[in-house]
């Protein structure tokens, strides 16, 4: 029998900037686990024959950033039920039987950020969300879940923002709207950007009217990647304004217990990367 420790990979394309292997080792060492964890870029085309491959060879899971998480869900054997509606996955598991679940924590991973670490109840906030792709779609489900009052969703591809809005099903609480008209089309005390402009290392140019009073800002990304999002927030008076460091420790940690049966300390490893990621 091998004495080699079970294995676990982030897919992505390009991968070399992800903290995943740092999160998850420190969330093995809390728990006195030995596990090996690299990052594996692996090209769109290549994707699904090398994931099959990781798993066949007796990997035991894997987390899935950009740009596979749309293919990530579709070569799954299994799909849990938020991984469906978020037409996405983050997370696959290989199952006792060899068989691939595919699974999505990046709305429950947004929510316990925003709830657990940061203190905010979602009830009753008039939200924008920037962006209708995976994260996004995750994240529109898990905020109607807590209980924000009304979600906008605005992309650049409009078709995208409808089909999230009619997947959400909740007419007269959540709309999608053009960005041509993010100039006018109100106000909100809770704005999310889900886009992958800071990424690419695009700009985001919003209007500063979009910004109620006290208005909470978040960006899904975190880093160099929200530093415009950001800096718009607070130039146009936002009382919070957040990176999404705390849901990519969040969703590794719902990973690292749907592998391990344990959930990790989160906080802990949060503030290790906090004191070497200054938020932008």
């Amino acid at each position: 029998m091998s004495d080699a420790p079970p294995r676990y990979a982030v897919f992505g394309h390009p991968i070399g900037h992800s903290l995943s292997p740092v999160i998850h080792r420190a969330f093995a060492q809390q728990l006195g686990l030995v596990i090996d964890y690299q990052a594996l870029d692996l090209a769109p085309e290549v994707f699904a024959t090398a994931v099959r491959a990781f798993f066949a060879a007796g990997a035991k899971g894997a987390n899935v950033t950009l740009p596979h998480k749309a293919a990530a869900l579709a070569l799954a054997d299994r799909r849990s039920a938020e991984a469906l509606r978020a037409g996405s996955a983050n997370v696959l598991t290989r199952d006792d039987d060899g068989a691939i679940a595919a699974h999505s924590t990046d709305g429950d991973g947004l929510v316990r950020d925003l709830t657990e670490r940061y203190r905010v109840d979602l009830r009753g906030h008039d939200a924008l969300l920037l962006g209708a792709g995976g994260a996004a779609r995750a994240a529109a489900f898990a905020l109607i879940d807590a209980g924000v009052r009304s979600l906008t969703v605005v992309n650049r591809t409009a078709a995208a923002a409808d089909a999230l809005v009619d997947a959400l099903g909740q007419p007269g609480r959540v709309r999608s709207r053009y960005w041509a008209d993010l100039g006018s089309i109100g106000t909100f005390d809770l704005v999310l950007n889900a886009t992958s402009v800071g990424v690419l290392g695009q700009r985001l140019d919003l209007p500063f009217g979009l910004l109620a009073d006290r208005a909470l800002c978040y960006d899904l990304s975190y880093g160099t990647a929200a530093g415009d999002f950001l800096a718009w927030a607070r130039a146009g008076g936002a009382r919070y304004a957040f990176d999404g460091l705390g849901m990519l420790v969040e969703t590794s940690a719902l990973a690292f217990a749907h592998w391990h049966g344990q959930r990790p300390d989160g906080e802990a490893v949060f503030q290790m990367l906090r004191a070497q990621y200054p938020q932008a």
